[in-house]
């Protein structure tokens, strides 16, 4: 159990921003799974537009440090990759 008032407020802090962590990621992985979803049904057309919607949601969980830069250019890139595959 946290002693000091720094700790507690933390324990405070941590647990709203764990609230809004978890909706962001949810989002994130909406978006990556409607690009998944029509790539799977060989939908280039709407492949090509979850993409566009997906690519800045991932890049906004860069900014908000849900995820790493890194981690989010490769999902981008491998997705980008699978659309680009329908033709």
């Amino acid at each position: 159990m946290a002693n000091t008032l720094q700790a507690k407020k933390r324990v405070r802090r941590n647990a709203k921003r764990e609230v809004i962590n978890k909706a962001r990621r949810s989002r994130i992985r909406t978006y990556v799974k409607k690009v998944e979803l029509a790539v799977e049904a060989g939908n280039a057309d709407e492949a090509k537009i979850a993409l566009k919607a997906a690519q800045p949601e991932l890049m906004r969980g860069v900014t908000k440090g849900v995820l790493h830069k890194k981690t989010a250019s490769r999902k981008v890139s491998r997705l980008a990759k699978r659309v680009k595959a329908l033709g």
